[in-house]
């Protein structure tokens, strides 16, 4: 089971967001799908492009689960955010084709659109800020364009992690294929968390409700 307490921070917000009862929302047992964006193999493990990959592993951990090799083109973890279905996953293709893989994993497990969430990076939000959306452009982000463009729609659920822009001149492509910096690194183990949380989060309440809360952070 994944557990809904990423640290103390989480137990807080999911009490504040719980109905009156107590309980958490659930229409139904359609499953949930969060997909982490990134590029495969140790090279670019360490990139900014690759943050949402490293918030999937992070989900992954604190669930117990093991991400294995689905026939989708993806690692895949099935487990349960309280009393939810959900599937923690990460494309085993390069960023720019990230869509099939997707595609592939929402026809398996038929998972809804309204119920996929795709954590990402973010070169137009301040580094270490978390915003969350429903559909819009894609930003030049090749992952997301490409997840557009498998799905037929913009319409899915966004966790979109700040990465910031580069410094001075440097090409925005070569930036995010960087690792983040020392002291980057240092606000990454808040920074994760906190975006594993907000996937969660979104899972249990509408996303005017999560947003309240997240952005307001």
């Amino acid at each position: 089971m994944l557990s809904t307490g990423v640290g103390r921070g989480c137990v807080i917000l999911l009490a504040a967001l719980a109905d009156s009862d107590g309980k958490q929302n659930m229409a139904d047992e359609a499953p949930w799908l969060i997909v982490g964006l990134g590029n495969p193999g140790p090279k670019y493990a360490g990139n900014r492009h690759n943050v949402g990959a490293m918030v999937i592993a992070r989900m992954a951990q604190d669930a117990g689960a093991t991400l294995r090799a689905h026939k989708s083109g993806a690692l895949a973890a099935q487990v349960r955010i309280g009393e939810l279905p959900a599937l923690l996953a990460t494309p085993t293709s390069y960023m720019n084709e990230s869509g099939g893989p997707v595609a592939g994993l929402l026809r398996f497990f038929k998972v809804p659109l309204e119920r996929l969430i795709v954590v990402h990076d973010e070169l137009d939000i301040d580094f270490a800020t978390l915003r969350l959306k429903r559909g819009g452009g894609e930003g030049g982000h090749n992952g997301l364009k490409s997840i557009t463009k498998s799905v037929g729609s913009r319409d899915y659920l966004r966790v979109r992690v700040g990465i910031g822009r580069p410094p001075g001149r440097m090409d925005p492509a070569a930036y995010v294929l960087k690792d983040f910096n020392a002291t980057e690194r240092k606000e990454l183990e808040f920074l994760v968390p906190d975006a594993a949380q907000a996937a969660q989060l979104l899972t249990v309440k509408s996303l005017s409700d999560v947003q309240n809360v997240v952005h307001a952070r």
